[in-house]
């Protein structure tokens, strides 16, 4: 299965681009179809379940699920490489010569007792926060939020923000995170309906909150980046599992694999022979007023 549903490709409008750089976020509604939704939340809560059972990968002290390697761990979720609605930002902000290098699925069910203070703000990209010596940092990265569960109301877990801090190297906190702290003035609580998607700036700062509500939050999150950057998934395999066969060449190519023979390359040396500058060009996307949707 490549596509449960293939509406055309559109790049983002100039107000979400405008949006996206002064907040760090866009929240896009009715992203997944009803049967999008059924697929994705079924294949989560199923590997869910697994992680639960003797000999699964196990679940947190909490009772809750983060597994890295998203497609690797359930090759169902594919088609949310590339869905048409949510895809569009990546490519738009990031161009053609893109991977996914991180990617997970969590659920986290009701916790019952209040946890420790923990200071969990931070910005995605890990050594690049402490390496990368501009002010601001580059984004390097865009990160897609498909929420599978009911987060229209806070404090179910809900992804939290500080709105237009993707543009500040540092944030003001406690001397170590077990140490109470307050929330940064001006961070709020994203609110979501299944099927919703959060596009972000890997450099905005953003924590998780905790779910004491009885509604389970479930989530895949997959994060883009240039292909010369390593990824973190595990990939390697997945050419010798029967289910490549049906991906694209395009959601192989965000699953990693370059060096076909046909000239293509990580470092996006050969524009004409990458999947997805292919299809960006023969649907007239590739604007050339956007450098990195130039060749």
């Amino acid at each position: 299965m490549t596509q449960v549903e293939a509406p055309a490709w559109t790049p983002m409008t100039a107000d979400e681009r405008a949006r996206f750089d002064r907040d760090g976020f866009l929240v896009v509604p009715g992203v997944l179809s009803p049967s999008e939704i059924d697929i994705a939340r079924g294949a989560i809560l199923g590997a869910f379940e697994r992680a639960a059972q003797p000999g699964g990968h196990g679940l947190s002290a909490t009772g809750s699920l983060h597994q890295l390697s998203a497609v690797t761990t359930l090759p169902e979720l594919a088609f949310l490489l590339d869905h048409p609605v949510a895809f569009r930002y990546i490519w738009s902000l990031l161009g053609w010569n893109v991977h996914v290098y991180h990617s997970h699925i969590d659920v986290h069910p009701q916790i019952h007792e209040k946890q420790k203070d923990w200071w969990h703000w931070h910005q995605d990209g890990g050594r690049q926060n402490r390496e990368i010596e501009t002010d601001p940092r580059p984004m390097m990265s865009v990160k897609l939020a498909y929420w599978l569960s009911d987060v229209s109301e806070p404090g179910r877990g809900n992804f939290t923000v500080l709105p237009g801090s993707h543009k500040t190297n540092w944030l003001p906190g406690p001397p170590t995170r077990g140490v109470p702290w307050p929330q940064p003035e001006g961070a709020i609580q994203i609110t979501a309906n299944p099927g919703d998607v959060v596009v972000f700036d890997r450099r905005l700062w953003h924590a998780r909150s905790d779910n004491y509500s009885p509604i389970t939050r479930v989530g895949a999150f997959f994060g883009y980046t240039y292909r010369w950057i390593a990824g973190r998934d595990e990939t390697a395999d997945l050419p010798n599992r029967p289910e490549w066969a049906g991906f694209s060449g395009v959601q192989r190519q965000l699953l990693g694999h370059a060096g076909d023979g046909s000239g293509d390359h990580a470092w996006g040396h050969f524009p004409q022979t990458t999947p997805l500058y292919g299809v960006l060009r023969e649907q007239g996307l590739l604007d050339s007023s956007i450098p990195a949707l130039i060749p």
